[in-house]
């Protein structure tokens, strides 16, 4: 009987893996940045979250509960594409972003140049979302938005799903569990 699998962080400093690059995707409310931190943690690598790379005009616009055009998220993911590309050329590289990548063409343009991107998609009921919006301290993106979101998400064909609903530590573990276990 084959002992445990090492985490995926010995096996990078053992160099038996590429660099790790982690897209935590889904709508506003999933939990990205909470499992993000931890997958981050676990895999011991950077955890970025792509609302720190928005322009500032763009962040108010959202909290106004505006939807961003594909035209104002260009340069953001230009930077998000930069800064993964950045992190994963430092030695035993790798980067998880919490990102909500609603769209085919804008994890395309994440990934673009990145050797091995994988994506988490958070999922949960739009009740579920709604009410943890609902219930968020002020400053970041309120229920105004979900219906949009929901509206423009592309589900990744490849990717590892998430039920959003359980604790964020259950849902590190089963993602570290899948990532562990190679690409979907």
């Amino acid at each position: 009987m084959a002992g445990p699998r090492p985490c995926v962080s010995e096996e990078r400093r053992a160099g038996s893996q590429t660099p790790v690059v982690v897209v935590v995707m889904g709508v506003a409310g999933v939990g990205k940045t909470a499992v993000g931190r931890m997958l981050a943690a676990n895999l011991e690598v950077p955890f970025l979250d792509a609302d720190d790379f928005h322009d500032p005009e763009c962040l108010e616009k959202m909290r106004r509960g505006e939807p961003l055009t594909d035209e104002e998220r260009a340069p953001w993911l230009g930077r998000l594409n930069a800064e993964l590309k950045r992190e994963v050329v430092l030695p035993f590289g790798g980067v998880v972003l919490a990102c909500s990548a609603l769209k085919e063409a804008y994890r395309r343009r994440l990934g673009d140049g990145l050797p091995d991107v994988r994506y988490v998609h958070l999922v949960a009921r739009p009740d579920v979302i709604r009410a943890r919006l609902e219930s968020r301290p002020g400053g970041g993106v309120g229920p105004e938005l979900l219906e949009s979101q929901l509206q423009a998400l592309e589900a990744p064909a490849e990717a590892i799903t998430a039920d959003a609903t359980e604790p964020p530590e259950v849902v590190m573990h089963r993602v570290l569990d899948q990532l562990r276990a190679g690409p979907t």
